[in-house]
């Protein structure tokens, strides 16, 4: 039996509803919680191999060099975060020479030092990138079915296309929010570049079910509604294959990959599941919504 997939459509508008709801008041009272690439700051981090420090002895360490106490969070059994103020290279060497010394082991396993001014200009110029990306995409769907007018106009279409893209990001935002506040993850510039990743991968699905919308106007018989759900089926196969392929190398970039890699995986694996989903059970719902709305 072939699920009914315009039908069901509140069925969907009420479950993705509930999540970007749920996304957004985590974002409203928690935020994200940014990494030192836009806050500015050094990372420092080290895997022990016998004891792990605690916070007061790595405190009274970073005294003797007259640093800030650093924020410390623990990543796995043996390896340690710290986070402190932006550092030379002359300090950053002494600082490791220091942990050494003191406690007989401590290796590196990566160190990152941003100025707050460079920060602060790396946040601005991301903001920008995804405003710019986000019109220009928007112009050329509208140019794209500028032929279209019935029985919804073309802008009709560029607009389903931005809010099932809103809808695809806003969720791995509202999870980095729940993530960030429970568990201490940062979101950097890998995940601006995630986001941008989503956007692709959201607007191509879109794009694909829509366009065969476009073309079953001219071809096929049937209310509005019968062409959008044959469309959508005839669309479905290809979007979840498409999709399946990325999100199995992303889970095992997840699963093996390191630290570093784990946030950029998971904001892509939701990302794409998620924009799978949205091009098939809610840009094309969202067609035959304002359809009947424009008749009633």
């Amino acid at each position: 039996m072939i699920m009914k997939i315009i039908p069901n459509r509140k069925i969907w508008f009420t479950f993705s509803g509930t999540l970007i709801v749920l996304s957004l008041v985590a974002l409203a009272i928690w935020g994200l919680k940014p990494s030192i690439d836009f806050t500015g700051g050094s990372l420092l981090e080290l895997k022990f191999t016998k004891t792990v420090p605690d916070t007061a002895t790595l405190n009274a360490l970073f005294a003797e060099l007259e640093l800030t106490a650093p924020a410390l969070q623990k990543s796995g059994d043996r390896d340690v975060v710290l986070r402190f103020e932006p550092v030379s290279e002359l300090q950053h060497q002494e600082l490791l020479s220091k942990i050494k010394e003191r406690m007989g082991q401590g290796e590196e396993v990566r160190f990152d030092s941003i100025g707050p001014t460079v920060g602060r200009e790396l946040f601005r110029r991301a903001i920008i990138a995804i405003v710019l990306v986000t019109l220009m995409i928007l112009g050329y769907i509208t140019w794209s079915f500028r032929h279209v007018s019935r029985p919804v106009p073309s802008w009709v279409y560029a607009t389903i296309v931005i809010l099932a893209f809103l809808h695809d990001v806003i969720i791995p935002l509202g999870l980095f929010s729940y993530l960030g506040h429970f568990k201490g993850w940062e979101v950097g510039g890998s995940f601006i570049a995630a986001v941008l990743t989503i956007l692709g991968y959201s607007i191509s699905d879109t794009i694909v079910v829509l366009d065969r919308v476009r073309e079953n106007i001219k071809k096929l018989k049937g209310t509005f509604e019968e062409v959008i759900e044959t469309s959508v089926h005839q669309t479905i196969t290809r979007s979840i294959n498409t999709s399946a392929t990325t999100m199995l190398a992303l889970v095992a970039i997840l699963i093996f990959g390191g630290v570093t890699l784990k946030s950029f995986a998971l904001a892509l694996l939701v990302g794409i599941l998620f924009g799978t989903y949205s091009s098939i059970f809610i840009a094309a719902p969202l067609l035959i919504t304002w359809y009947h709305w424009k008749k009633r």
